[in-house]
């Protein structure tokens, strides 16, 4: 668990980095967007090594383990963390200039999220 969530640490630090940058075109978004794909494949997975491991429960989809992080208290029931998972399901179709846009946008909002998780976590 500890090589994943500093994986996880490390992923939201580029995140974090390419959103902190002020130039804004297609490169900068399109790396953005690549950046929140795996930070959020290493949220959920090191979530879901947190409720194994501390737990000694088992989840194995992404919605399946914020489902029963909320079901354990660990994050507030808060149906945005599902709206993430749609926009990572959404991100193969970042070729629809207008559906990139929109995750792009919602990309600092996104990484609270993911910080305020490895919050708790870690």
């Amino acid at each position: 668990m500890s090589q994943r969530l500093e994986q996880f640490r490390k992923a939201l630090q580029r995140l974090e980095e390419v959103l902190s940058l002020q130039e804004e075109n297609e490169i900068f978004r399109d790396s953005a967007i690549q950046r929140f794909e795996f930070t959020f494949d290493l949220a959920w997975k090191s979530l879901k090594d947190y409720i194994l491991e501390a737990h000694g429960l088992e989840c194995n989809s992404p919605k399946s383990c914020f489902r029963l992080a909320f079901s354990l208290g660990l994050i507030d029931h808060d149906e945005y963390w599902l709206k993430i998972c749609d926009f990572r399901n959404l991100t193969s179709h970042t070729y629809n200039e207008e559906l990139a846009e929109k995750i792009y946008r919602e990309l600092p909002e996104v990484l609270k999220y993911f910080k305020k998780l490895y919050r708790i976590i870690s």
